[in-house]
């Protein structure tokens, strides 16, 4: 029971860093979509892909304190695999939303990272950042 505090600690540490990255991800979103008027899917990867990277970083060195460069492309290499099934996740939970239940895309799109982030931290802590290096 005594992992059950670090747990909670690194749960809501990783919540605040999705948070971080729900700013990105909204950011480059809008801009790519309103602003440079690209397709609202591609949008939504690109700002996915964008806040994977800002997440993994801080992920990697605020939230479970992973400091081995030997390993940081193999974590990275997990870290962005979830993400990128994330992606996948995310698409279909948009697509739905959005094009088959006619639901507003950015209220669509939060709903969708709000799901997905709970696959991504259990998948992340038990997979990406559960070896001791």
């Amino acid at each position: 029971m005594s992992n059950v505090p670090s747990f909670f600690i690194k749960f809501i540490k990783f919540g605040l860093v999705g948070f971080s990255g729900l700013v990105v991800d909204f950011g480059i979103t809008f801009l790519l979509k309103e602003k440079l008027k690209l397709p609202k899917y591609l949008s939504n990867a690109i700002g996915f892909i964008v806040a994977t990277f800002s997440n993994y970083m801080l992920n990697r060195y605020w939230t479970f304190y992973m400091r081995g460069k030997e390993a940081a492309f193999i974590e990275f290499s997990k870290f962005f695999g979830i993400a990128s099934l994330g992606l996948l996740f995310n698409t279909i939970i948009l697509y739905l939303l959005h094009e088959k239940w006619g639901k507003n895309f950015y209220l669509s799109k939060f709903a969708a990272i709000m799901l997905v982030s709970l696959w991504n931290f259990f998948a992340n802590y038990y997979y990406t950042f559960s070896v001791t290096y």
